[in-house]
């Protein structure tokens, strides 16, 4: 997957005047690509228009226009994008009552570390949680987490030959899987796929 550049970004004004379209236009891709693991967990798996709509959006709202501080966006977010070798997103913990929140997120905490995707046929995969910055403490984990998926050639193969891709999460305080992603995800996913 290429990374994101000055040149794949559109000027505030000009996105502006596209932003009701590429926002229509990346609700639909970001349904394709948006996988829930249990009734408290969703995984957003992200790629580069998932990407370049969250920087283009930071740039809006921080009106952002001048090179410098567009080049510190594209670092933080360019990560997010997967490399061919991998699968990456973001993991979103919800429970709508705030203190219903606090109290899960005391007891969840390592969920992103017991998170995984399972290629049809061989072992489980566990994320990579929080590369940028550590998002637990002793008391709590956070409600948001970025993830990676590191996928051998083996399963990339078998999953371009159509093999099923599964998503769980083996926590003692939450457990959940999706034994098989519907057809329209996984294609999604496998076009990250070198």
């Amino acid at each position: 997957m290429p990374q994101l550049t000055l040149d794949n970004l559109w000027s505030l004004e000009q996105y502006a005047k596209k932003r009701e379209e590429f926002r229509a236009q990346v609700i639909a891709h970001k349904k394709r690509r948006t996988v829930h693991v249990g009734p408290h967990v969703t995984l957003l798996f992200e790629d580069e228009t998932t990407i370049r709509y969250q920087v283009q959006e930071m740039l809006r709202i921080e009106r952002t226009f001048e090179e410098e501080g567009i080049l510190d966006e594209l670092e933080a977010y360019n990560p997010l994008i997967p490399d061919g070798t991998n699968l990456k997103a973001t993991m979103l913990i919800e429970y709508p009552d705030a203190a219903e929140r606090a109290a899960r997120l005391r007891e969840l905490k390592g969920i992103e570390d017991a998170t995984y995707v399972q290629v049809e046929g061989f072992d489980r995969v566990y994320a990579i949680a929080d590369e940028d910055l550590e998002r637990e403490n002793e008391e709590k984990t956070s409600s948001v987490h970025f993830l990676r998926f590191e996928l051998t050639p083996d399963m990339i193969a078998a999953l371009k030959k159509g093999a099923a891709l599964g998503v769980g999460i083996e926590h003692p305080r939450y457990s959940a899987r999706v034994d098989a992603l519907p057809p329209d995800t996984r294609a999604a996913l496998v076009a990250d796929l070198a």
